[in-house]
């Protein structure tokens, strides 16, 4: 290469530090809302946690951090959610043996074997500002995805699905 092939690289390269460059991906926030009489024990979008839902629980209150997801939306554009449910929430409350107990410790592993684990690819509804990120779990381990700056609720919001659902006589098959 000459000295002034040297040159022209050299100022090429200085001048990309000129040009403002913007985030293709950021790190948004993660909310759930359970419309299930399930709880959700623990739930992840992308491997970023997501906070343990109780039964019909959840919201833009309770969020953890984080989801990489593009700033802008794009066609096809989907995330993995892993969840952990229990069916049974409530069986917790009979428990008697005394706390920590081995029999308090067996009947919680018993209870614990009822929980189920699930895995989905989900498309994320279109948004024009990357905002927060909500998980719907319905029934039937139906989940969406949001990731808008309004909240569920509220007008503008692509899902709002009524809090408690009930799980159809027969759901359907993914």
């Amino acid at each position: 290469m000459t000295a002034a092939g040297h040159w022209i690289l050299a100022a090429s390269l200085l001048l990309q530090g000129c040009v403002e460059s913007r985030p293709t991906m950021l790190g948004a926030s993660i909310s759930g809302v359970n419309h299930t009489s399930a709880a959700i024990n623990h739930f992840s979008v992308n491997g970023g946690g997501g906070p343990n839902l109780g039964p019909y629980g959840g919201g833009p209150r309770s969020q953890m951090c984080c989801a990489m997801l593009p700033v802008q939306w794009r066609e096809g554009l989907t995330v993995v959610v892993e969840w952990e449910k229990d069916p049974s929430p409530y069986d917790y409350a009979s428990l008697s043996e005394p706390l920590f107990s081995d029999a308090w410790t067996a009947r919680m592993k018993e209870l614990s074997e009822k929980d189920t684990r699930h895995r989905a690819v989900v498309e994320v509804a279109p948004y024009k500002q990357l905002g927060l990120v909500t998980v719907h779990f319905l029934p039937c381990d139906q989940v969406k995805v949001s990731a808008s700056p309004t909240y569920e609720g509220l007008s503008g919001h692509p899902y709002n699905f009524p809090r408690r659902m009930e799980v159809p006589s027969t759901c359907p098959t993914p």
